[in-house]
């Protein structure tokens, strides 16, 4: 697995087809991971390649504060898509793949076959339990304004950086464009998000890190559901 050389063309691409699913290279919320991947960038991708601009941008607002974000830095060729070679990590990926590969201590007993048994039939219990018991989820309904610079601004490329944003607990939804006066026109766009995993704070920074597009971002309607 691996990216590639991300100093070149195709191994941003490849970057920003691995990111156009998702928000962060691993997980939900900053990581390690997404330090690796970041210091490996000499400089921002292009315009076209809106969904690693967009998660570049957002990484780099953690600047002050990459030390502390979780997990544990691995080697570059870890991360990204599978099939991918990556020529400055693989032999140090290999070498901790042969270690995983040696059990040091190995396993002297089995486990108890009856001990096993009351095992799975009190998480089976547990887990019919819990699926009788809905967890209610708080859910928003939002209207997006979104402002360009100017008349000359490809609003059709604007709302595909705005919908590359991806993030767990966010649905886009309808569109349109809005007259403003002077020919120029914003997008509209509602999405509806879910109240513990994405705020009107962490959306405004991802859609105006498109600063080639985007001038500014207000929230013209906000529903709870």
């Amino acid at each position: 697995m691996g990216f590639g050389d991300l100093k070149s063309a195709s191994g941003l691409s490849v970057l920003n087809d691995f990111l156009s699913a998702r928000s962060y290279i691993e997980g939900f919320v900053p990581s390690q991971a997404d330090v690796a991947v970041f210091d490996s960038i000499s400089s921002p991708p292009p315009a076209d390649l809106c969904h690693a601009l967009r998660w570049y941008n957002h990484i780099k607002s953690y600047s002050s504060q990459k030390s502390s974000l979780p997990g544990v830095k691995k080697p570059l060729g870890q991360y990204g898509p599978a099939g991918v070679a990556d020529s400055t990590n693989n032999s140090a990926a290999k070498e901790e793949d042969d270690d995983d590969d040696i059990d040091l201590f190995g396993s002297d007993e089995e486990e108890d076959g009856e001990a096993a048994r009351l095992k799975e039939q009190r998480l089976a219990e547990y887990a019919a339990k819990k699926a009788k018991k809905p967890a209610l989820i708080a859910k928003s309904s939002l209207l997006l304004d979104v402002k360009p610079w100017d008349d000359e601004t490809d609003m059709s490329k604007l709302e595909e950086c705005v919908r590359s944003i991806v993030m767990d607990g966010l649905v886009w939804g309808q569109s349109k464009l809005v007259p403003v006066g002077y020919g120029i026109k914003k997008l509209q766009i509602s999405c509806v998000v879910e109240d513990d995993k994405v705020g009107t704070d962490i959306l405004e920074e991802q859609i105006t890190a498109f600063e080639d597009f985007v001038q500014s971002m207000d929230v013209a309607a906000f529903n709870k559901i």
